[in-house]
């Protein structure tokens, strides 16, 4: 188990990690502690999400020695909710004591109701209150996304004034990156980053240096759309305003591109029909929950191709060196289409594919496909002529791959965008429409003119 953990998680040595969990075995909870304490809680989470079951519990069982703040922050949402469950009330206390009101939500929100309870009830009175007030605002909005934890300032102050604010204050957010300025209605103007107030004169005006990168975002706003933003204008943090344009909130860039990270990754799951929210940690009945729908979709697009071939039974049978071609146009038209579906995908969740650039996108993917069909058909005309010693089966594969590359490329671009257009996310199961494209035209083409041309 150790070496598995070394393999898999840089910074953990196996060494140290079966020397962790021998004495996790053994209780002895100081030893633990020593070990583990100069361990980044990143390294530490992973540790308890890739050992068995019976480690886990062995090592939960040390409480604080492994668990702190930062660790059940970092720990996957597969296994928090049996690591709080294994935890005692006290250990998740001191625990929650350490975080931000981000990282308070983050734990909570996806928690069952007597989990959530639970929680609440072991948070300080303020930090209950920030938790039950971010859960107020819709799921993935930039409600949920921020911390209340923020530098705010009146715009008419000076940089002196600020400096003397922040040596004073009692309570400061463990990082930030701006001080935020707001009028007298509590809504932002402008922010101004620490590195200008420290360089700036004590007598400058707050509002002579603020950043030309300001810009908010409404709490109601959705979390995907917060994350384009901080990606594609750069930026660090990012206040969040009401309906009525006060100031509420927070976002910074280390949550914004958790968002997008988990967008791609969401993204990526949906394309190979495992569901967006699949873990390696999730049980034998959660994994087959995810699966099965796509593969039964699967199941259906599958005889459909079969009912096409099955049109073709004749042709078949009197040529049978067509079975052993059938599948070379198939997967060269499913590698194709899913070149083409991984770009417009990705093209679609940066944004990068507009109405605006569709067309020519989708004239590009044409191009792209006719130019490879021709290369291609010309390899497998020449084949199956000299293979096969049958000239005109070669011209039969040579049309069918150049029309099933064009045909594959198109929907490789058209499918993602269609289903975008329709309101659906264009990586759910696009994957399997294209492959049922690709794979019907061509078995129905590459059939249909060896029918015609060799029968």
């Amino acid at each position: 188990m150790a070496e598995a953990v070394r393999n898999t998680a840089e910074g953990l040595d196996a060494g140290l990690v079966e020397a962790a969990l021998d004495a996790a075995r053994a209780g002895d909870a100081a030893r633990v502690e020593a070990l583990l304490e100069p361990v980044h809680p990143a390294d530490v989470a992973d540790l308890l999400e890739q050992v068995s079951e019976t480690d886990r519990d062995a090592l939960l069982a040390m409480g604080s020695a492994v668990i702190d703040g930062e660790v059940l922050s970092e720990i996957s949402d597969a296994i928090r909710e049996e690591v709080l469950d294994a935890l005692p009330d006290d250990v998740v206390a001191d625990a929650l004591r350490e975080l931000d009101s981000d990282d308070l939500v983050d734990i909570v929100e996806d928690l069952e109701a007597e989990d959530q309870g639970r929680l609440l009830g072991a948070m300080d009175a303020a930090d209950r209150v920030a938790v039950e007030q971010a859960l107020a605002w819709p799921e993935h909005s930039a409600g949920r996304l921020m911390q209340r934890e923020l530098v705010v300032a009146p715009e008419h102050w000076t940089v002196g004034e600020a400096i003397d604010f922040l040596r004073k204050a009692e309570h400061l957010p463990d990082q930030f990156y701006h001080v935020i300025l707001v009028d007298p209605r509590m809504s932002p103007v402008g922010y101004v980053t620490l590195g200008r107030v420290l360089s700036a004169a004590r007598g400058v005006k707050l509002k002579a240096i603020t950043e030309d990168s300001f810009r908010t975002v409404a709490a109601t706003d959705e979390e995907a759309d917060v994350a384009y933003i901080f990606n594609q204008y750069h930026l660090i943090s990012c206040p969040v305003v009401d309906g009525s344009g006060r100031l509420v909130g927070v976002i910074t860039i280390d949550d914004a591109m958790t968002v997008l990270d988990e967008e791609h990754e969401e993204d990526m799951l949906r394309m190979a029909g495992v569901g967006g929210e699949s873990s390696i940690q999730d049980g034998v009945i959660e994994t087959i929950k995810g699966r099965i729908p796509w593969l039964f979709i699967n199941l259906i697009t599958a005889n459909v191709s079969a009912l096409v071939i099955g049109q073709f039974a004749g042709t078949i049978g009197q040529i049978v060196v067509l079975a052993a071609l059938m599948p070379i146009i198939a997967s060269m038209g499913g590698i194709a289409g899913t070149q083409s579906l991984t770009i417009a995908v990705r093209a679609l969740a940066t944004r990068d594919l507009t109405v605006s650039n569709a067309m020519r996108v989708v004239r590009r993917e044409a191009a792209v496909g006719a130019i490879n069909g021709l290369s291609f058909a010309a390899i497998m005309g020449l084949a199956g002529w000299l293979v096969l010693g049958v000239p005109m089966l070669g011209v039969v594969l040579a049309m069918a791959m150049m029309i099933n590359l064009c045909v594959a490329a198109l929907a490789g671009i058209l499918v993602p965008l269609a289903m975008d257009r329709l309101g659906f996310d264009p990586a759910l199961a696009s994957g399997t429409f294209v492959m049922t494209v690709t794979d019907v035209v061509g078995f129905f083409v590459f059939l249909g003119l060896a029918t015609v041309m060799l029968l």
